[in-house]
Order: structure tokens, then sequence, then C-alpha cells
């Protein structure tokens, strides 16, 4: 189903290279709020950039696709060293289509990284590629309409363990 994880993360740094290399994943496209960072922060907890460096070095592709505007994305994706979609428009792929072909890869080699089933992993599904589903970083949400759709989440996230998923810490 289009909108029950495919697998779930304890958070974005509990991925690592061997798993993707497993999956076939050379190129990762981000969300930034509640997956890289906090709600609306441009700070960068030290284990995420760990983890950015990591990736680099394992030659798997990165870069940002955010339903955030330009003036929102742009300091952090600078911060970092990524090229970023802005106004992504997910759960539609747009913004995944404009990744991909920035990126250079088959879909089969993307996978998308996001906090939010209702967004990123059906725009994932949508698209055609894997979404790595991870816990959001803060507990709480600035937008109304992301506490709403959070309320929906968990019969997807329970169909998930039901069908033996694990948590991937």
């Amino acid at each position: 189903m289009l909108l029950t994880p495919e697998y779930i993360f304890k958070n974005v740094e509990a991925i690592t290279p061997e798993f993707l290399r497993q999956l076939g994943v050379t190129a990762l496209v981000l969300d930034v709020d509640n997956t890289l960072t906090g709600d609306g922060s441009q700070q960068l907890d030290d284990s995420v950039a760990a983890w950015l460096d990591a990736m680099r070095a394992a030659g798997v592709s990165l870069t940002i696709v955010s339903n955030n505007t330009a003036k929102r994305v742009r300091p952090f994706a600078a911060r970092i060293g990524l090229a970023f979609v802005p106004l992504a428009c997910k759960p539609l792929p747009v913004g995944l289509l404009a990744a991909r072909l920035r990126l250079g890869v088959p879909r089969r080699q993307m996978a998308m990284v996001g906090d939010q089933i209702f967004t990123d992993r059906l725009a994932a599904g949508l698209f055609g590629i894997r979404c790595l589903y991870v816990l959001p970083r803060t507990p709480r949400e600035k937008s109304r309409g992301v506490r709403l759709k959070r309320k929906l989440e968990p019969p997807f996230v329970k169909k998930y363990f039901e069908k033996g998923g694990k948590l991937y810490e």
C-alpha cells in the first residue's frame, strides 16, 4: 500500500551505507524538517553532520527535496553543502523528478528519506522509489496541518509492524 512504510528508522543516522548497498540505492533525496533537523531549525546535530559525511564518503549522492520555500531551505542547504528543490509539492512527485534529473540516476537507485507518511512516503510511492521513513526528530510541529496528519499516521505505522516490519536503530 502506498501509505504503509517500507522501512522505519529511529532517525536518519540509523540509515547505513551498507543498508543502501543491499537495496542498490546510490542516491538519497532528503527532507529537511524533522528529518535532518528539528522543525523550522537551521541547526544541524553533530551526529547528522557525521552521517552526511559518511554517506558522501560511501559515494552516496545526496540532495534535498522540501515543501518549504527557498528562503527556508537555501541557508540550511548551503550550510551542509547540498543542492535543493524547494516548493516540491509533495506528495506530488514533481520535486522527486527534478531531483532524479539532477542526480542523474535511475529511479531504482533512488530513495526518499523523510518523516511524514502523507508527504514523503506517498510522494516516493507515487514516483516509484523506496521511502526510508524516519521517526520525527522533535515531538512538536509548528504547522497545524502537519499536526493533523501526524494524528492520521499511526494506523499505517501499526500495519508496518503487523506485517513483520522492524525499527532500524
